[in-house]
């Protein structure tokens, strides 16, 4: 290759990771301007989140290579009628999965899927990474462990299981109705067409598919009672020996991106001048905190929001509401939204998640203000 094409490989690498250049460039920047101790790096470096991250990206690359996806993604393509139904089934799946087993799991499982059923039929997959995003916010609200904000927030509270799910039910249900009227307004009508030269619904290594399955409990329980590491090792390890190849082809691209986003929004929000411009504001009114916990989300994303208000928040539910609205809007609302996108690899995603979040923000967020405040 010559010295010119190597340099344009480099610069369309480049463009297409601006995320991680964005937060490595902010994290450095904060770094020269205002040095903390060692010890403050490792605690915004969120370690038992990226073992975690890493751990479920080792699992799902053992059962892609292995083709239980494509073969999953045939029997479910076998079974359904029309684009809208397809969508709508695929949306309610990822949203139902959301509530058991996190946000984050339940796209690196449907993620894939989608991807195999739109290379074998004419399902758009852009539109739906964009829709599982929404979904899996939506989803994930209702539970008190579907994502990291609720479960800490449950904690924190102390709140009984049920308690904390029928305090968020009233969010969740809007959340999800407008997502599912997307979903059926959004998506073109027709019948789903199949690409017969695509199908190919062969189980490769179906002991490999089996150990990645079992890899995928053995994680998420691992990551329940907060030994990530341990399982990010131990996957690590038995990948090595067993399959090299599978774990050869993991984004680690996105795990370093993760990390300069947690190191970057993580020293932002510690910032004096942030917490200085924080104490004008009286966050025990209702109005305030909802306001406050979206727009906090919108410009650190809604887990650090949450760990930044949680000093602040005289209800907890209240944060735990704008926390997940606020996982809507820009891409960064929620890290959730940034895994869909990264998962479904489509060109200008970022653009059309922008162009349907932000408008499904300001639809959304009055919505659950009132439902909150009337039914909450």
């Amino acid at each position: 290759m010559t010295p010119a094409i190597v340099a344009s490989d480099w610069r369309a690498k480049l463009k297409s990771e601006w995320l991680l250049l964005l937060f490595a460039a902010l994290g450095l920047m904060l770094a020269v301007l205002d040095p903390q101790p060692l010890a403050a790096y490792q605690r915004w470096l969120q370690w038992p989140t990226l073992a975690g991250l890493l751990g479920l990206l080792i699992a799902i690359q053992g059962i892609r290579d292995s083709g239980l996806v494509q073969h999953a993604a045939v029997a479910v393509v076998a079974r359904a009628h029309s684009l809208r139904g397809l969508g709508l089934l695929l949306v309610s799946a990822t949203a139902l999965l959301s509530m058991v087993l996190t946000n984050d799991v339940s796209l690196f499982l449907i993620v894939p899927l989608t991807l195999a059923i739109g290379g074998m039929s004419n399902l758009p997959v852009a539109r739906m990474a964009v829709l599982e995003a929404l979904a899996v916010n939506a989803g994930s609200t209702l539970s008190p462990i579907g994502n990291p904000q609720n479960l800490l927030l449950w904690q924190h509270a102390g709140l009984p299981f049920l308690r904390f799910a029928a305090a968020m039910l009233p969010t969740a249900a809007v959340m999800f109705a407008l997502v599912a009227a997307l979903t059926l307004l959004w998506l073109p009508r027709g019948r789903v067409a199949l690409v017969p030269a695509h199908i190919d619904g062969q189980v490769n290594s179906t002991r490999l598919g089996i150990g990645s399955l079992l890899a995928l409990l053995g994680m998420v329980l691992l990551m329940e009672y907060h030994r990530a590491p341990l399982g990010a090792v131990l996957l690590l390890g038995l990948f090595a020996l067993l399959a090299r190849r599978s774990l050869a082809r993991i984004d680690w691209l996105l795990l370093l991106t993760f990390a300069a986003i947690f190191l970057g929004l993580g020293h932002f929000a510690e910032l004096p001048l942030v917490r200085h411009a924080l104490d004008r504001f009286d966050f025990r009114d209702p109005l305030t905190m909802y306001a406050g916990g979206i727009v906090a989300s919108q410009l650190i994303s809604n887990v650090p929001a949450t760990v930044l208000l949680l000093d602040r928040a005289h209800d907890a539910i209240a944060l735990a509401v704008a926390a997940n609205v606020g996982g809507f809007g820009l891409a960064i609302g929620s890290l959730a939204n940034l895994i869909a996108l990264r998962l479904a690899k489509q060109p200008q995603s970022l653009r059309l998640f922008h162009r349907v979040s932000v408008p499904f923000l300001l639809i959304c967020a009055p919505l659950v203000y009132v439902a909150w405040r009337w039914l909450g």
